[in-house]
């Protein structure tokens, strides 16, 4: 896993243009079964992915929290919604609230989440890769392609998987 997650970004980033342009074609004219299928694919990949093998989404990027995540665990600490943001997140360009550094405060030496039980719905979600409407989030899938090894290789076999 390791090496892969060294070569990944440049993976990706080779792969990028392939991606785009295929990723616009889905979302011009995404098969009617396209959520099937994606959930399909998501499914088959994380039989054989460990997350905890990896966690390069919690060492590299950060969720947005939202309101709710923000209630949800600041009761989970038994904080005050406002001393849990003071303490753990920031506003970025976008006013959207984030963790105040990298890698994720809660991620264990062990890739173990300390508050996976109550972790923010970006988190539960991640990769995105058997969201409903998955045409929609084109820009993210690009992203996370150069940071999950599974959103990589859920791409890849879309394209031969999905013919457009």
């Amino acid at each position: 896993m390791e090496k892969f997650l060294k070569q990944l970004p440049q993976l990706a980033k080779d792969k990028y243009n392939e991606n785009k342009k295929y990723l616009a074609k889905l979302k011009k004219k995404p098969p009617k079964d396209l959520d099937y299928r994606m959930r399909e694919l998501h499914e088959e990949e994380f039989a054989e992915t460990d997350c905890l093998q990896c966690a390069n989404c919690c060492k590299t990027t950060g969720p947005l929290f939202t309101n709710a995540d923000i209630e949800r665990i600041s009761r989970h600490f038994k904080l005050k919604p406002q001393q849990f943001i003071n303490q753990y997140l920031k506003l970025d360009e976008d006013s959207d609230h984030v963790l105040q550094e990298l890698p994720c405060v809660f991620l264990g030496y062990d890739n173990y989440c300390s508050i996976y039980e109550v972790r923010p719905k970006a988190c539960r979600e991640y990769p995105h890769t058997d969201r409903k409407k998955f045409y929609q989030i084109n820009k993210l899938t690009l992203k996370n392609t150069a940071i999950c090894p599974a959103a990589y290789n859920i791409v890849e076999k879309m394209k031969s998987n999905i013919k457009l």
